[in-house]
C-alpha cells in the first residue's frame, strides 16, 4: 500500500478539468485534469504543502495535528476541491492518517457463538459474516446452500478470490462486471483502514498477479462500501436468484460484518429459497 495516498490523489485530480472549477486552461497539459498547483490554490494551501501531502510526507508547519498527521481542515478542503463523495472522503482520511495497530491486535478470525446463533435464526435469509479482507468467517444453512461455503477450503472462502479466480464466477454472477467493480471498491476501502495488515497485502498481490481484471480495477482506485444493494446469483438447483442484501457491523468486532440477503416475501426468489431450504433439510435428514 506504499504510495497509496499519492496514487489516489492523482487519480482524483485526473477526473476534474480546470474549466469545471472555474480555472482557465492554457496550452497543452502533460497530464489530464488538475495540476497539483491548481489543487493547492483551490484548497487554500501552499503548493509545497500539497506536494508533500501527495508524496505521503509530513507537510510540516502549524497545520499538522498534535499526532503529526495532516489536519481535518486541509483534508476537507482537498476533498471539496477533488469532489470526493462520502466514501472517498473517508478513505482519504484513512490513508492520509493511517492508524497503526500494535502487534497482536489483529482482527479476530472467528465469530462469537452469539453471532452464529443470530445467523442460524435467520432461517429464511441466507446470511454470512465477512471480515475486512472479505473472508467468510461464518454462515447459516441457507447461506451455505446458496454459496457453498462449506465445500471450500478456508483459504478459498474469500469473496475477491471467488469473483476473480474462480473459473465459474462469470456463470454464477450474471452481472459479473458490476460485482467485480463493487468487490474491488469495497476491498480498497477496507485496505485503507488496515495499512499494516500483511495478509491484506498478500491478498492484493495474489489477485493482482493472477487476474488482469483485478489489476485494471485496482488501478482505477475505486472506493465504495458494499453496505446494501441487489445481487443476482445463478444457482444450479434454485435457478436465478435476485437477492437484495443488507449489512450490519458487529459492534464488539467492528471488522466483522453480517451480510443478509433479504428477498421480498412472496417474490419468486423467496419461493425458490424456501424450496432450496426444504431441499437442504431433506438432504441433511
Amino acid at each position: 500500500m506504499d504510495g497509496e495516498l499519492g496514487d489516489f490523489l492523482r487519480s482524483r485530480r485526473a477526473r476534474i478539468q480546470p474549466e469545471e472549477v472555474g480555472l482557465a486552461s492554457y496550452g497543452r497539459r502533460r497530464v489530464p485534469g488538475l495540476r497539483r498547483e491548481e489543487v493547492a490554490q483551490l484548497a487554500g494551501v501552499s503548493v509545497d504543502y500539497y506536494i508533500r501531502l501527495e508524496q505521503g510526507r509530513g507537510p510540516g508547519g502549524t497545520s499538522r495535528t498534535k499526532s503529526g498527521g495532516v489536519s481535518d481542515a486541509v483534508l476537507d478542503a482537498v476533498a471539496r476541491v477533488l469532489r470526493l463523495d462520502e466514501a472517498e472522503h473517508e478513505y482519504l482520511r484513512a490513508v492520509a492518517r493511517p492508524r497503526r495497530r500494535s502487534e497482536g491486535s489483529a482482527a479476530p478470525s472467528r465469530v462469537r457463538p452469539g453471532v452464529q446463533l443470530i445467523l442460524d435464526g435467520l432461517d429464511r435469509n441466507p446470511a454470512y459474516v465477512l471480515d475486512h479482507r472479505m473472508d467468510v468467517l461464518a454462515w447459516n444453512a441457507l447461506g451455505d446452500a446458496v454459496a457453498g461455503f462449506g465445500d471450500k477450503a478456508p483459504g478459498e472462502r474469500n469473496m475477491p478470490r471467488r469473483v476473480f479466480l474462480d473459473p465459474t464466477a462469470r456463470d454464477v454472477y450474471p452481472d459479473w462486471p458490476a460485482i467485480a467493480s463493487q468487490t474491488v471498491a469495497h476491498l480498497r476501502l477496507k485496505a485503507g483502514h488496515h495499512p499494516d495488515d500483511a495478509a491484506m497485502g498478500r491478498l492484493v498481490g495474489e489477485l493482482s498477479a493472477a487476474s488482469e481484471d483485478f489489476r485494471r480495477l485496482w488501478a482505477d482506485h475505486l472506493v465504495k462500501p458494499c453496505d446494501h444493494g441487489v445481487k443476482q446469483i445463478r444457482h444450479p438447483v434454485a435457478g436465478l436468484l435476485t437477492l437484495p442484501y443488507e449489512t450490519l457491523t458487529i459492534p464488539a468486532a467492528p471488522d466483522q460484518t453480517i451480510v443478509a440477503y433479504t428477498p421480498e416475501p412472496g417474490s419468486e426468489t423467496a419461493e425458490r429459497l424456501a424450496l432450496l431450504g426444504s431441499w437442504v433439510t431433506s438432504r441433511a435428514g
